[in-house]
């Protein structure tokens, strides 16, 4: 699963470009339904070509069936000749299908923002989402993957049991034939894996990011430290080795540039994997007995085997690979991403949790860095988050996007209540839900949700108005007074308008039951009644009691409500 270093990695991004940014026109193609060979000739006795994968599409040189020269039963059938890298292959008729399929839907560009995402080699359905962030950011740059791969079947592969886990008690986004999990999440069902691969529900500032190419960008050396300390400032381990007296933003600068990798990039892809919380505290601090100096901020190691040992697991791949030391445990996991993924053409974090495109073919649908689908749209908001608070949105950004062959042409609905496990709901269709998941924060019905505890009205309110225009954004208490400072709490009233749609809100940070922004005993008290019968949570202050998000209030929301007083786990927002 892991890679040699490729050297001259330059050298084969760029075939790799050349081979994936073709934009084909219509006509008759091959499309694979199983795991088959390209031969030279007619037969099984002729040499294979290359072996391909299912959903893998190729030119037809002819309708015409060649028959089997052996005759012998090999491929009664007949075998149909392709384009092969540009000679004659012959495929066995019995194991593919012909399709009428492409790139291109037809539809005339109607702007000069039209033809250049169609000459970037993208369907219509893209352009508008596309060129709404351009007009906004006219520095970005955008391109197509194309992947080559029919769109359906490649949902079938990527919901493969135990290949894509999901968050959520929603049972139609639940696979409930898989039993693989790992803790609370769940194999999810084709369903949840098609609206997460739909590169087009993503198509906004806050979650574009996660198509960010991720090699290092020299241009933005100046701002990378700066931009990680926000991204990190407030997670355990950050604050644990700052009280150690390391520069531990500057670590990660240093080792994104020795490894030729995005250290924005690798800081959300710890603090993903470490939590904000101290639950992982063993990985992170090198003081674990037998471990002492080893240290491992990427979680690598851990799978579902290591659910009840995760420290062990954890350490012993560190300990194996060298990671003594907090900076070469950070560069550690940059050369794993860089030469395992990176040099494999998933330069971004979408391919690297969908391996769609991959330069290495027999690496397809594996080579995965992580199984939770919501896991690239997770990170790609702390990224944009980061950089916005920088100011550095406006920088030349470039950002590779997937597309898939007979995608259909409309985008699919968010799935409701957000199955990304509330890190952060899926995009709302709506000009205020755009708003809301635009500034970091999750909308569902009419309920917000995303909004950490401690959280100042004066933080929400300018977050929210750098996207929806100054003044646009009121934010009253459970009473329906105005407020202009302090802590947001659960019941609190948002007010956000734009030009077509006003919407009010009602805030829900889960675990902050009492309505006063923190989360303290005075919370785990009520939770602890209304579990009981003698206290009864209602409305939004029910919402924020179910911090599993599974329905009900329950003694699993009591022990996170504990634990996250003891700081021993984080709830998630």
């Amino acid at each position: 699963m892991r890679k040699n270093v490729v050297k001259f990695f330059g050298f084969f991004v760029f075939v790799y470009f050349c081979l994936v940014m073709r934009v084909f026109a219509s006509g008759e193609y091959v499309i694979f339904l199983d795991t088959n060979n390209i031969r030279s000739g007619p037969s099984t006795g002729y040499r294979v070509l290359a072996t391909q994968n299912v959903g893998s599409t190729y030119y037809l040189k002819s309708t015409s069936l060649v028959a089997d020269e052996r005759q012998n039963g090999s491929c009664d059938s007949g075998w149909y000749q392709i384009d092969y890298n540009g000679s004659t292959g012959y495929v066995c008729s019995e194991y593919v299908r012909l399709g009428n399929v492409s790139y291109d839907d037809g539809r005339t560009p109607t702007t000069a923002c039209e033809s250049e995402m169609q000459a970037a080699g993208f369907p219509s359905s893209y352009w508008s989402g596309l060129c709404s962030l351009k007009e906004k950011h006219p520095n970005w740059t955008f391109r197509a993957v194309q992947t080559n791969l029919e769109w359906s079947v490649a949902v079938e592969k990527e919901s493969a049991c135990g290949k894509s886990l999901i968050q959520t008690s929603n049972s139609e986004y639940i696979d409930s034939s898989c039993s693989s999990r790992e803790g609370s999440f769940r194999a999810a069902s084709q369903k949840a894996v098609a609206f997460y691969m739909d590169s087009r529900n993503f198509l906004t500032e806050q979650y574009i990011f996660q198509f960010e190419y991720l090699k290092y960008d020299s241009a933005l050396e100046s701002s990378y430290t700066a931009a990680i300390d926000t991204m990190l400032r407030g997670a355990s381990f950050y604050t644990y080795h700052l009280g150690l007296g390391t520069d531990f933003a500057s670590l990660v600068t240093q080792a994104g540039k020795e490894m030729d990798f995005n250290p924005i990039s690798l800081a959300s892809r710890m603090r993903q994997e470490m939590g904000t919380g101290t639950s992982l505290y063993n990985l992170y601090s090198g003081v674990y007995p037998g471990y002492e100096g080893y240290y491992n901020f990427y979680n690598i190691g851990v799978n579902s085997s290591c659910v009840n040992n995760i420290t062990s697991c954890g350490l012993n791949y560190a300990k194996n690979h060298g990671w003594y030391g907090a900076y070469n445990a950070i560069k550690g996991g940059a050369d794993l991403l860089a030469n395992g993924y990176l040099s494999n053409g998933q330069f971004n974090t979408y391919l690297q949790k969908f391996n769609v495109a991959p330069v290495n073919s027999n690496t397809l649908y594996i080579n995965q860095y992580m199984t939770n689908i919501a896991a690239p749209s997770s990170e790609s908001t702390s990224t944009y988050s980061s950089y916005r608070d920088l100011g550095l949105l406006d920088s030349g950004f470039a950002f590779y996007i997937p597309v898939y062959y007979n995608m259909s042409a409309s985008i699919g609905n968010s799935p409701n209540g957000g199955v990304d496990g509330g890190s952060s709901s899926s995009p709302s269709s709506s000009a205020i839900g755009t708003i809301v998941s635009s500034a970091g924060y999750s909308m569902s019905n009419d309920k917000i949700s995303g909004i950490g505890a401690n959280t100042q009205v004066t933080a929400l309110k300018a977050n929210l108005e750098a996207i929806a225009g100054s003044g646009n954004v009121t934010i009253t208490n459970a009473n329906g007074v105005s407020v202009n400072s302090g802590n947001i709490g659960t019941g609190y009233k948002v007010n956000i308008k734009n030009s077509s749609e006003t919407r009010t809100l009602t805030v829900v940070i889960y675990g902050d039951t009492s309505g006063d922004g923190v989360i303290n005993a005075l919370d785990l008290l009520q939770v602890q009644k209304n579990i009981l019968g003698t206290y009864s949570l209602s409305g939004a202050y029910s919402s924020a009691g179910d911090t599993s998000k599974d329905g009900t209030i329950n003694a699993l929301d009591l022990l996170q409500v504990q634990k996250n007083i003891l700081g021993t786990y984080n709830i998630n927002q």
